[in-house]
């Protein structure tokens, strides 16, 4: 009788395949087990938290030109989505890879001195500026008050 490859695992089409890492078990709806019993109360849910969560995304996109946390309240917005989207989840996971990252090459000491030096010239520079600005118009405002 010839052997098939009927023995090796096969995967199921109705759900997602989700890494290994396990960081990554608990990707999925967070809502109460009670909500996820019933389709149409797990769908409201849905529904509910994707509008607090864009409502908030709205909120952090209106502070970005004005002077408050608009990257904090826009990745509040998208913490409020991961808590039920997968596709938030995916999203929310790259960018702390990413922030962790950018922290790690920003600790490096080569990093921080051409930082420091490069602080150091701008202070310089502006420094001189402000010095020939009061070196030609003296200390006296351009406005009448």
């Amino acid at each position: 009788m010839d052997k098939t490859d009927t023995d090796a695992p096969v995967a199921k089409l109705d759900e997602p395949e989700k890494p290994d890492a396990p960081e990554h078990s608990t990707w999925g709806s967070k809502a109460p087990h009670f909500i996820q019993r019933s389709r149409a109360l797990h769908l409201s849910w849905q529904v509910g938290v994707f509008i607090v969560g864009l409502a908030i995304v709205i909120g952090g996109i209106i502070l970005l030109p004005l002077p408050g946390p608009g990257w904090l309240v826009i990745f509040a917005g998208m913490a409020v989505w991961a808590t039920e989207f997968v596709w938030a989840q995916i999203i929310l996971h790259w960018t702390k890879r990413k922030v962790t990252e950018a922290a790690q090459r920003a600790l490096d000491p080569k990093v921080r001195r051409r930082n420091a030096i490069l602080t150091a010239i701008g202070l310089v520079i502006c420094g001189v500026l402000l010095g020939v600005y009061l070196y030609e118009f003296g200390f006296e405002m351009p406005w009448k008050v």
